[in-house]
């Protein structure tokens, strides 16, 4: 893939990576979600203003524009500013290089379809570096779909790099025997498998041992994982097959790895953040066990920037409890940064020249090095490896000493579809805002409750038949009587059973009166609690369009307690809400805080229009 010859930079032991790419999603299976996945693993949506922030282009000059995942834009906008006022810029001409965010799923169906709206999606790009090479796969793979040329380059040189890894806390990675004594998957599920849990350890005030990871359907950090975990249960390092995956012994190793998921989510900052949150309450050691992460994520926690953005005005402040990258002993996959000069029919021969001249400027080795501050790992293997990368930082720069092989494609969608068999089941209360103001437009002619029911309806096709879903709605006076806020209309039980009749029952909702929001909120948390089941990700998606107005329950203070209380560091009965803001009337702050009180996620859907897309992110947490 990356073009360099050999020696591979960061050992001998190792194997090249395969040319489709350090991560490839399975194009077969992904390409149909692109449309939905409008974010990469850094969590980073597109920019709101497409334009804004864009160099102005002098007179004679060439404008090459840059389409970047958010995670390097800063330093990609950084070193275009360079290369902007040096002499490469002027060889032949004058070449203006412009940098825009653009999250990588965005970009790739913006792509797909032409780029057609430059007003919404920026100026058709030159150049396109999403977070891995496997977009330009997805990419490539939809326009033969509809006929027409691949725009990714297969000879991309990658701009930086990161293996996956497993983040621990330090002090539970040194309970395995951490450095000395390599950790791997099979470790972690005989833990998990313990009844004693940490206690076996030393450890009984950690609990039992819990594993965070994303959704494979959304998350390259995922996939790689998920892939990681069958090359574990065979002891392959390269060649997985199809025969592999229906093993009935891999099969039950895969059960068991999922069966530790504390809950799934779109992005790993999901779990990063709510780590960080727990670490200043002094639970960090109590909310999660280990991560499925990208290396450089290790990094920017421990620098305490989870997040790996730092706002203006933003001081950093190291965790109490840093984590340490556990590369699996059986072996792990790496994610690449390509620097695609896009074969696209907008993209002129002036415009490729400039581009061409850029991306040989940013392999350059003092800008290579510049990579290294954010947490990445150089693409150009001239580059060493150094600091940050060092056991200061929780890293180790002699790791992986094992890399897989990327499956084949089929292969890649076998791995998806045994996920969506193997993958923990869950247990799951909607809750939706009935309250009048969801009466109101919402796009394109529709209300906001009718978009938010076609929303519903679609995303409980992510529900495996055994996942128990019930449906709650909510508004002042909607029950028997006058003092009901809320009404059950299907009891939880499994899809199979029990999903026309949810689909029935969404599909009829009308808008009524006002917004109970804080009592909805803790009894349904309560009730989940009490019938808290230990097998299922136990949990309560919330969508509201409104700010509480219930004039018998203001009390936010005591709603954040009640949602709390039992949940702190998730040690007993986690049961975690994840609330949609839905419009611009919603209180999202308020309802960041009601996530935060139960180490979830709060989403924000105040464009009306992309609820479809951010009910489909909520469920992946499922």
């Amino acid at each position: 893939m990356s073009g360099f010859p050999t020696p591979n930079p960061y050992g001998s032991n190792r194997k090249r990576r395969s040319p489709v790419g350090a991560v490839v999603i399975a194009v077969i299976v992904i390409a149909a979600l692109v449309q939905t996945c409008a974010k990469d693993d850094s969590g980073s949506g597109s920019s709101g203003n497409a334009n804004e922030g864009l160099a102005d282009v002098p007179n004679g000059c060439t404008a090459v524009d840059a389409a970047s995942s958010p995670e390097k834009v800063e330093l990609l906008t950084k070193l275009a500013a360079t290369f902007n006022r040096s002499a490469a810029a002027k060889e032949g001409g004058c070449t203006v290089i412009r940098v825009q965010k653009k999250s990588s799923g965005v970009a790739t169906a913006a792509l797909a379809a032409g780029w057609k709206d430059p007003a919404v999606d920026g100026p058709q790009p030159t150049i396109w570096s999403p977070a891995a090479s496997s977009w330009g796969a997805v990419l490539n793979f939809r326009l033969e779909k509809d006929g027409q040329p691949a725009m990714a380059p297969a000879d991309a040189k990658p701009f930086m790099l990161t293996p996956l890894v497993l983040a621990m806390p330090k002090p539970m990675a040194e309970a395995l025997g951490y450095p000395a004594t390599p950790i791997g998957f099979a470790d972690l599920i005989a833990l998990s498998q313990d009844p004693d849990g940490w206690a076996s350890k030393g450890h009984p005030e950690w609990g039992k041992f819990k594993l965070g990871k994303t959704n494979p359907n959304f998350s390259t950090s995922a996939l790689s994982a998920t892939i990681a975990q069958y090359y574990a249960a065979t002891g392959k390092q390269s060649g997985l097959s199809l025969e592999d995956l229906n093993d009935p012994k891999v099969e039950e190793f895969s059960r068991a790895v999922e069966s530790s998921v504390v809950h799934y989510g779109d992005i790993t900052l999901t779990f990063l953040n709510n780590w960080f949150k727990n670490d200043a309450r002094g639970t960090a050691l109590t909310y999660v066990s280990a991560v499925a992460v990208e290396e450089k994520s290790v990094i920017d926690y421990n620098r305490g920037n989870p997040d790996g953005i730092t706002d203006p005005g933003e001081r950093p402040r190291p965790p109490k409890v840093p984590l340490v990258a556990v590369y699996p002993k059986e072996g792990t996959l790496f994610s690449d940064n390509p620097f695609f000069v896009l074969e696209a029919p907008w993209v002129t021969d002036a415009q490729k020249k400039g581009a061409r001249a850029f991306e040989r400027f940013v392999q350059e080795p003092a800008n290579q090095r510049q990579v290294l501050e954010f947490g990445f790992r150089p693409g150009n293997p001239a580059v060493p490896v150094s600091a940050p990368i060092v056991a200061a930082n929780g890293v180790n720069p002699t790791e992986p000493q094992t890399e897989l092989q990327v499956p084949s494609p089929p292969v890649l969608a076998g791995v998806i579809d045994k996920w969506a068999e193997h993958r923990k089941s869950a247990r799951v209360l909607l809750v939706i805002d009935v309250s009048g103001s969801m009466g109101e437009e919402g796009a394109a002619g529709a209300t906001k409750l009718d978009l938010a029911k076609e929303a519903a309806v679609g995303a409980l096709g992510q529900f495996k038949d055994d996942d128990e879903v019930g449906l709650r709605v909510f508004s002042t006076g909607i029950g028997p009587d006058t003092h009901s806020d809320y009404v059950d209309l299907v009891p939880i039980g499994t899809i199979g059973v029990n999903g026309e009749t949810l689909r029935a029952k969404i599909r009829s909702l009308i808008p009524t009166n006002g917004t109970p929001l804080y009592t909805v909120a803790r009894d349904s948390h309560a009730e989940m609690r009490k019938s808290y089941d230990p097998s299922r990700i136990n949990a309560v998606l919330l969508l509201t369009d409104g700010r509480n107005e219930d004039e018998r329950n203001k009390d936010l203070d005591a709603t954040l307690a009640a949602l709390g209380e039992g949940n702190e560091g998730q040690a007993t009965s986690p049961v975690r809400l994840f609330p949609i803001a839905y419009g611009s009337g919603a209180d999202l702050g308020v309802l960041e805080q009601m996530a935060d009180a139960t180490s979830a996620k709060a989403y924000d859907a105040s464009n009306p229009a992309t609820i479809k897309d951010v009910f489909t992110n909520v469920v992946s947490n499922f």
